[in-house]
């Protein structure tokens, strides 16, 4: 049986398209193992697929100044030796990392002990941490075309992003179901990524009762972030974070606000979902800048800018998107959808078996 050793975390956009590749793994007979952080989001995620998961000391590698840039290095060294000792016992045949800070020993580790690693970069341009792994990688996955650019010849494929297939299998009268909406208005979801987006999440509270004069709602706040005040309401539900229920969700939704993880963004085009995408710009090194205005070129999203993020804009731009429903539909449907999970499952399987 052929061993592989996955790895990503920090985030859910660094773990979900792992979890896809983890069910096709398991259909191709593959012993399955993941390293990530020690109480990272990823730890709940794997470990709730039945896993093995394999915590390891991770530290980030900032852009600006903290103190915690002088202690990091030395967790990261730490993690390093840790992911040594893992690959030695685990001995796979071969690495695929989905990035985030965690990843980088893992890949650093791999390339030491001769395990080839695929890296894969969600989004327009490589982050720092897939920089790190660039020269260590075996194969460079990414999920635009145009980062081809910015990614060596010869090691970096175009594949797109695996998806979870779960959410193509939604029901909408499931969805009406667990809401308890009717069919008589049509819905629109919020969902701010796996952490929440306070600045959405504040936009739209703004709005809400001209929202609810219009749509059913359904608000994806982030852990910590929703509001008593709005439990009660008619037409409104609330959740902190949507795991098993999310494709139902997706189904009975007409339109979707969204920031513009690549993940996200992916989902999103996959679904044919409407959307409004707001990306986080503040404090950010632009990735979700980059992919939000790929989508509205190719008249996929409506972009709304953080900077511009105001009570009219937003209503606005809702307008706008529910006036054109079948027009962002229409420009969805001729994307050239590729079936990720097929593509890079293939390509570990070809490493693993020439290792």
């Amino acid at each position: 049986m052929k061993k592989i050793v996955l790895t990503g975390g920090g985030t859910a956009g660094h773990v979900t398209p792992n979890m896809a590749l983890i069910e096709r793994l398991k259909q191709m007979n593959y012993e399955i193992s993941y390293i990530g952080s020690v109480d990272g989001i990823e730890k709940g995620l794997i470990e709730g697929m039945r896993i093995p998961y394999y915590g390891i000391s991770s530290g980030k590698l900032r852009r600006y100044f903290s103190f915690k840039n002088f202690t990091d290095p030395f967790r990261v060294l730490k993690g390093y030796f840790q992911a040594k000792r893992l690959l030695r016992e685990i001995d796979p045949d071969v690495v695929f990392s989905k990035g985030g800070f965690v990843a980088v020993p893992v890949v650093y580790a791999a390339k030491k002990r001769g395990i080839p690693a695929v890296i894969h970069e969600s989004d327009m341009t490589p982050g720092l941490a897939n920089k790190l792994c660039i020269k260590k990688a075996a194969k460079i996955c990414c999920n635009f075309e145009a980062t081809l650019a910015h990614l060596p010849a010869g090691k970096a494929v175009h594949t797109g992003t695996p998806l979870r297939k779960e959410l193509f299998n939604g029901s909408r009268e499931k969805g009406l179901e667990i809401t308890g909406f009717t069919n008589g208005m049509p819905v629109l979801m919020v969902v701010g990524g796996s952490t929440g987006a306070a600045r959405v999440n504040e936009a739209v509270r703004k709005i809400m009762p001209r929202l609810l004069e219009d749509f059913q709602v359904i608000h994806i706040c982030g852990k910590g972030k929703t509001n008593p005040d709005y439990d009660h309401i008619t037409g409104l539900r609330q959740y902190e974070y949507v795991s098993d229920d999310l494709k139902d969700m997706f189904a009975v939704s007409d339109i979707v606000i969204s920031r513009a993880g690549a993940n996200a963004v992916s989902e999103l085009l996959a679904l044919k979902k409407p959307n409004i995408l707001i990306p986080l710009s503040i404090g950010s090194r632009g990735d979700q800048v980059l992919n939000a205005e790929a989508f509205e070129k190719n008249g996929y999203s409506y972009l709304l800018r953080e900077e511009d993020l105001n009570e009219e804009n937003l209503l606005k731009a809702v307008e706008t998107v529910n006036n054109n429903r079948e027009k962002y539909v229409a420009a969805m449907e001729t994307a050239t959808e590729r079936d990720a999970t097929e593509i890079i499952a293939g390509m570990l399987d070809e490493l693993a078996t020439n290792r």
